[in-house]
């Protein structure tokens, strides 16, 4: 494999002696503040440097490692600082204006060489990913995202898992993690006993032919209606039910044929989204592993009986004392805790999980804590090794009423309707921008951003929050949108276009020096902390500080192109601003396709 270039190959010396330039800056200037701290007389162990990103005001990177480490040691945290400072390696200093402010943060300022050095380090996608993946390379991460039902079509309520466990896919693949992306399919349970005693009864052929998922819904929903409390009707669909439990060869083909339909429809949805599955493993695959589940735990004296159900309890957890984890229920069935524990076995022992992720909206909050609490508890009477385990929650999509998105009868909003209503705007609004454009080329326009709009207007927002829905926001130009990411792209591809040249062969960047001018300066500046979205965003877990990171880059390019042009005369000049446009485009490119947004060249 190629190595990552070092700033001394790029054209500059290391930033730090000895060592490769570094993706992450703020880590290449940690180990510089470590090795400081051992020549200034510190206690390395103890000290740590804690290298922020840092507001522009005050430089590109801040260590805020000195005043914990003073406190602790009821030294001045002024003179520890200084100390630090004057034993920092020439290079840094060389690369870098340092200063103290306050009672002693040490803020760093990469100068206009270090900066030009690593935009010319990392000039592709390739050098991008191979700088990033060291931060997850070798770890397996299942990611358990979307989860529909069967038999049912997607509704806006399954936006946010969809779009937001993508973008974590991505995210963690780039930073070198091996991704499973599970589709943990809601495909079993009480409701296929009614939908089964419906189907044989109101099943109309024509309309399973026409749209098979809208005939299965409009089943059931007689069914249910069919099938109240105490009902003999109910006693009967559950009859059904227990012939399917029991390998019924008429009942598990009808069971069968409703998750082949269903995966069909879905995977229309995600064609749509981008988003892909290696797995589609639902509740059903673990139908035969949850005895295991109950053996083990009852074996390890983890679970008891009470009230004739099996479940589990966590005496030491405030919220949890007195309330029981059923992993199984009075009558003896099984149910989301059984097949949820017996799930998070599977991906320890068969996919070797380091870390497994699963989105649901916020609702099922303590569901997940009581569940984790119990597999740490089980893998460790077992002698298992635990995965990373986390519990990804996000809010509701709302209406501008604040309530929750509805059709204007009071009906769900279905997803594949939301994205056609998305789509038929943005061509609406790209024909009125563009009249001049071919219609298939405005159709094709229309379809990426029509469905970006979507995602992004998901994506953008901190994922713990409800958010708005609003079409007229997510399709505006301006402001943190897709429409605005998108044109920025479009507009960097239209300067390449003017010049004769493509930004990703690098023959037009011979010559180009460091960025001169403060719209040049400021430019360089954000474009490498891309590293640092990229981390937090992975890190935590939250994409929308990645968007938020894009939606800045783009500002501070709007802000260059205004400020200087970029096709003068002038050979070096040329090269340098046409280097910045380049890098530029790579990482709004890259960051956006991270998110699982499609761009366009022309818009």
């Amino acid at each position: 494999m190629e190595k990552t270039p070092s700033l001394r190959e790029a054209g500059g010396d290391a930033l730090i002696r000895g060592v490769h330039a570094s993706f992450h800056l703020a880590s290449g200037l940690e180990a510089a503040l470590t090795a400081a701290a051992a020549a200034a007389g510190l206690d390395p162990n103890a000290f740590a440097p804690d290298v922020k990103a840092a507001d522009p005001k005050h430089g590109d990177f801040q260590a805020n490692g000195v005043l914990g480490y003073a406190k602790q040691g009821k030294l001045n945290p002024r003179a520890v600082a200084d100390r630090l400072v004057a034993a920092l390696p020439p290079e840094v200093l060389s690369h870098c204006d340092v200063a103290i402010a306050g009672p002693g943060f040490i803020n760093f300022t990469l100068k206009p060489a270090a900066l030009h050095a690593w935009l010319a380090a990392y000039s592709t996608h390739d050098a991008l990913a191979r700088g990033a993946a060291a931060a997850h390379t070798g770890q397996t991460w299942v990611i358990d995202y979307s989860s529909p039902n069967t038999a049912k079509q997607m509704h806006v309520g399954h936006l946010r898992s969809a779009v937001i466990g993508e973008a974590l896919c991505r995210l963690l693949a780039f930073t070198g993690a091996t991704v499973i992306r599970d589709n943990h399919l809601g495909d079993w349970g009480t409701q296929f006993g009614k939908l089964i005693y419906g189907y044989k009864r109101w099943a109309d052929p024509a309309a399973l032919a026409a749209d098979p998922i809208e005939e299965l819904e409009r089943i059931y929903k007689l069914a249910h209606a069919a099938t109240p409390d105490d009902s003999p009707a109910l006693e009967e669909a559950r009859r059904e039910l227990v012939k399917l439990q029991a390998g019924d060869p008429e009942n598990l083909a009808l069971w069968r044929s409703f998750t082949e339909v269903s995966l069909r429809a879905f995977e229309e949805i995600y064609v749509r989204l981008g988003i892909r599955f290696d797995h589609n493993l639902g509740e059903s695959f673990y139908n035969d592993k949850v005895d295991q589940v109950y053996r083990e735990l009852t074996a390890e004296g983890l679970a008891q009986e009470s009230a004739g159900a099996l479940v589990v309890f966590h005496p030491e957890h405030p919220r949890f004392k007195t309330q029981p984890f059923i992993i199984r229920k009075a009558d003896g069935a099984s149910n989301y805790a059984s097949t949820d524990l017996a799930t998070a076995l599977y991906r320890a022992e068969h996919f070797k999980a380091d870390g497994i992720v699963v989105l649901t909206d916020v609702r099922q909050g303590d569901h997940f804590e009581q569940l984790f609490l119990t597999v740490r508890k089980w893998f460790a009477a077992t002698g298992r090794r635990e995965p990373a385990l986390h519990h990804v929650t996000f809010g509701a999509v709302t209406g501008e009423d604040g309530k929750a998105l509805k059709t204007r009868d009071g009906g769900t909003i279905k997803l594949k309707a939301l994205l056609d209503e998305a789509v038929d705007r943005a061509y609406t609004l790209v024909s009125e921008k563009n009249p001049e454009l071919p219609e298939a080329e405005r159709r094709e326009i229309a379809r990426t951003v029509g469905i970006a709009s979507v995602q992004y207007a998901d994506l953008s927002q901190n994922r713990s929050s409800n958010y708005v829905f609003s079409w007229d926001r997510m399709l505006a130009l301006d402001g943190n949108t897709a429409p605005y990411l998108l044109y920025a792209v479009a507009r960097i591809h239209s300067i390449f276009r003017r010049a004769g040249l493509t930004p990703s062969e690098p023959a037009f960047e011979a010559g180009a020096g460091a960025p001169e001018t403060p719209a040049e300066i400021t430019l360089a500046r954000k474009l490498v902390k891309f590293p640092d979205a990229i981390r937090l965003a992975g890190d935590n877990l939250r994409p929308h500080f990645l968007g938020l990171y894009l939606y800045e880059l783009a500002g501070d390019y709007s802000s260059f192109n205004s400020a200087d042009k970029v096709l003068v005369d002038e050979p070096t000049v040329r090269a340098r601003r046409l280097q910045l446009c380049a890098r530029t485009l790579l990482v709004l490119e890259t960051g956006l396709h991270l998110l699982g947004l499609r761009t366009l060249q022309r818009m």
